[in-house]
């Protein structure tokens, strides 16, 4: 810190600086700073690893003691940053719903053999602090290197640098930051609405906000206020999910981004007075095996534009392939009103399958269950065969075949000889 910046020494210039800093934050609501240093104890031959002391902590109205604090300061020692950040963490009061932040000033990298990006992570993820702020005095490109994974990272190699530096960082923690999130549909405007939006640090997988997206009075998205420090992941739970990552937040400025999230709604309608008491349909991706949505029949659903292949969990299921989904437009998918098929067996002990009459072949569909001798079925209308069995026959020609057709809306009788 005493090497040369323009015509003073860096820990003078420091000082300078960090007493204008604390002038200017003694008009700020609701905020409280605290000083901690390093390297200011021992001397370098001892190589401290541990020399940084709390100098003054948080309170009210502490900005002449820190000023006092500063100008005593006399650099002597060693670079523990690794340990110094994992100190600072402690000296923050554990109070609910603030934002913690550090604003480390250095011009030298770790020299104990710490990991300070592995302590600034686990600090973030456990939701001690956001990310840091490191302010490199007279750093070179092994600096930014060295603390890029670390926080934000800043040089500073005059005193105009540093003095603009540390105001751009003090007003990304303090200042108001506002974001209007446009949902583009196809045609690029800003029309698509109510879908939760999942905002994550993508340093540390942190996760920041939750908004459901709105438009205000106006027909405008709405304006939320967000904290500039991240670097964010903004996930927009539409179906499915559209990802936009490295998303950054100009402080103390309105931000408006864009998201590509054209939409169009799908519809399952059964014809007539339905006898399903709740139909259901898997959808998928056109071409791919994971289950996008599961969803009830006669509700619309919002889906992406683009292709799905649909399976019906009717009885038999009934399989749609490249389901086309439109800008702002419904797709109905009308499925005939079922029938019921009541069966009654003669005997209750049998073996009995359903099959679905396809031309010359037959489709299974399922087991009739025996634990009853009256079974009630939904089914889709067609042509059907049973094939059964009594339990008690020793010969496979005793099976028997009876074939029926369901139609819409009917009741079919089947008795089990």
């Amino acid at each position: 810190m005493y090497a040369t910046m323009d015509k003073d020494t860096r820990i003078n210039v420091a000082k300078r600086l960090l007493s204008k800093i604390m002038d200017s934050l003694q008009t700020a609501k609701d905020v409280e700073v605290a000083l901690r240093v390093y390297g200011h104890i021992s001397i370098p031959a001892k190589r401290d690893c541990k020399d940084t002391r709390l100098e003054v902590p948080f309170k009210p109205n502490n900005h002449a003691e820190i000023k006092r604090e500063v100008n005593k300061i006399v650099p002597k020692g060693t670079t523990l940053i690794a340990y110094s950040l994992q100190q600072a963490a402690y000296d923050f009061p554990k109070q609910p719903g603030v934002r913690n932040v550090i604003v480390l000033i250095t011009d030298g990298i770790e020299e104990c053999q710490g990991d300070p990006c592995a302590v600034s992570e686990a600090l973030q993820s456990n939701g001690v602090v956001l990310r840091p702020f490191i302010v490199g005095i007279g750093g070179t490109a092994d600096f930014k290197k060295a603390f890029e994974c670390v926080g934000r990272y800043y040089d500073a190699n005059t005193e105009a640098d540093f003095d603009n530096v540390l105001n751009v960082v003090i007003s990304q923690a303090l200042n108001n930051t506002t974001a209007q999130i446009n949902l583009l549909d196809a045609f690029s405007k800003p029309s698509e609405t109510n879908v939760n939006m999942t905002f994550y640090d993508i340093h540390s997988g942190q996760m920041v906000y939750n908004f459901i997206h709105t438009m205000n009075e106006k027909g405008y998205p709405d304006t939320i206020a967000i904290d500039p420090i991240y670097k964010y992941r903004i996930v927009v739970h539409s179906l499915p999910a559209v990802v936009k990552d490295n998303v950054e937040i100009a402080a103390g400025k309105h931000n408006t981004i864009g998201i590509d999230v054209p939409q169009g709604t799908l519809l399952l309608k059964i014809m007539g007075q339905t006898q399903y008491p709740k139909l259901q349909y898997i959808i998928r991706k056109e071409g791919e095996s994971a289950t996008l949505n599961v969803q009830d029949a006669n509700v619309t659903e919002k889906y992406l534009v683009g292709k799905y292949d649909i399976e019906i969990l009717s009885v038999p299921r009934i399989i749609q392939k490249g389901i086309e989904i439109k800008q702002s437009h419904t797709t109905t998918i009308e499925l005939p009103q079922p029938g019921r098929l009541i069966v009654i067996a003669v005997t209750k002990a049998y073996y009995a399958d359903l099959y679905q009459m396809n031309k010359n072949e037959l489709q299974w569909i399922c087991k009739i269950p025996t634990e009853n001798r009256t079974h009630n079925m939904v089914l889709q209308p067609g042509k059907y065969k049973v094939v059964y069995r009594s339990r008690a026959a020793y010969r496979s020609d005793q099976t028997f075949e009876r074939e029926f057709t369901i139609t819409s809306g009917a009741a079919t009788n089947l008795t089990l000889n």
